[in-house]
């Protein structure tokens, strides 16, 4: 495989994304096999050590041999966001040209990916850690809403693309608006229109949304079978608490209500499924927005994931300019 990143030539990068529970995981180690590829996760809660359960991680026997970065290399207590992922994801793509292999972006956050594939600069955005205070205190004190309204009479347009319980990307924008005087949606168009440094193919694994649905309700199940309630418990007794960016994930704070008496364990899991639900829409309308992205319909591949890795390895087999990729 040649990976050459001398001179005006772009390195090869594959993104293969989705919706949460649509199959990235297992396609994308068979892509990787097949490609002499290794896998950078792209998800915000895999990066976690003790969260295995809620975040669907891959278990080692799953890798089937394939390199992984990005999961279990922080502790629940410590803080990951954009600029970590975009950090340490830049430092895995050079280990990995490095060693003449193909580098394969998994996982379903489209902010993390926009952020690598595009290399969007952040360093506009250093935290002003009094303004910071200010607001967290804000959202515990008046509650989400309140800081939302806020960020809707500076910045509507971000408003509008930031769910109000997103209190983590809400300051955020407040805080740009502030140190900059420039609303960060006017920002981050400016960063989308950047020119990648990369030769990519960015795949969307989808599916039709009742099969999407179903499998989302079925992955709930089976989480709570193999044990979320007592992983929940486990880092709860180590000191995580639902103010905590790790403990903000799918299933990990709902579940904490379960334990503090707020719900039921049914009721738990029946808004676990319908945030799951409402997250993956939401993902979809993201990759949507993308640029330059293949959209992969698995009823179009007989529901059939090497039908799909084939598929891929056709077009990634030469890029646009007819020189080899692998």
């Amino acid at each position: 495989m040649k990976t050459e990143t001398d001179g005006n030539r772009k390195p090869p990068l594959v993104i293969l994304t989705g919706p949460t529970a649509v199959g990235k995981t297992a396609a994308s180690v068979m892509l990787a096999r097949a490609a002499g590829g290794e896998i950078i996760s792209a998800d915000s809660m895999q990066v976690y050590r003790h969260m295995d359960i809620g975040s669907a991680k891959i278990r080692p026997e799953e890798m089937e041999g394939v390199p992984h970065y990005l999961i279990d290399v922080l502790e629940p207590t410590e803080e990951f966001n954009v600029v970590t992922f975009q950090q340490m994801a830049k430092a895995a793509l050079r280990d990995i040209y490095g060693r003449g292999r193909l580098p394969i972006v998994a996982g379903g956050t489209g902010f993390y990916i926009q952020a690598l594939l595009y290399d969007i600069d952040f360093t506009e955005h250093d935290s002003d850690g009094n303004l910071r205070r200010r607001l967290e205190k804000m959202a515990e004190e008046e509650g989400a809403e309140a800081l939302h309204r806020m960020l809707s009479e500076i910045d509507p347009e971000s408003a509008a693309a930031i769910h109000a319980n997103n209190i983590k990307r809400t300051i955020r924008a407040i805080e740009f608006y502030r140190q900059t005087g420039r609303p960060i949606s006017a920002h981050n168009q400016e960063q989308r229109e950047r020119q990648s440094p990369y030769r990519f193919y960015y795949y969307v694994l989808n599916t039709d949304r009742s099969t999407l649905y179903q499998r989302i309700d079925r992955r709930v199940d089976l989480m709570i079978q193999q044990g979320l309630v007592d992983e929940v418990r486990r880092l709860a007794a180590m000191g995580c608490s639902r103010g905590m960016v790790s403990m903000q994930g799918l299933g990990y704070k709902e579940i904490l209500e379960y334990l503090d008496g707020t719900y039921s364990l049914e009721e738990a899991v029946r808004i676990i499924k319908r945030d799951t639900r409402h997250f993956a829409k939401r993902q979809l309308t993201w990759f949507k927005r993308e640029r330059d992205v293949r959209w992969l319909n698995l009823p179009d591949y007989g529901d059939q994931p090497e039908k799909i890795v084939r598929h891929i390895l056709e077009e990634i087999s030469e890029d646009r300019t007819g020189d080899e990729i692998i």
